[in-house]
């Protein structure tokens, strides 16, 4: 395995929680931060959060007040905790830069599928 290692993804129903996990520690994360994206069944990749030298921030509206973005004790982890999970959160979900230019440029790796039963 090479970083970002992404894992927490399974099966839930709607209206439950799971708890994401990223640890990154190549240098070009620790310089740029890391973020969650998603992409939907049949839908382009979307940005979720950031976690940078700024702070963290959620980005993507329809998850606010839902999700939370936020950084672990050990060196470069991040977490995206999801409550009240929706079908709508179904997608895969991937750990990279908060760029995405340089996130595609730093490639996609298997991210970690999260299925939401309506």
């Amino acid at each position: 395995q090479v970083d970002p290692v992404e894992s927490g993804g399974g099966l839930v129903q709607a209206g439950g929680s799971l708890r994401l996990s990223c640890a990154a520690s190549r240098t070009v994360f620790v310089l740029n931060g890391m973020a969650w994206y998603r992409q939907a069944p049949g839908k382009q990749r979307e940005l979720v959060a950031t976690a940078t030298r700024r702070g963290t921030t959620i980005v993507l509206d329809d998850v606010k007040g839902r999700f939370t973005i936020s950084r672990g004790s050990a060196k470069n982890t991040v977490y995206l905790q999801m409550n009240k999970l929706k079908f709508e959160d179904t997608g895969v979900y991937y750990c990279n830069v908060p760029d995405y230019d340089l996130a595609t440029r730093l490639g996609w790796g298997q991210g970690t599928e999260v299925t939401v039963s309506a």
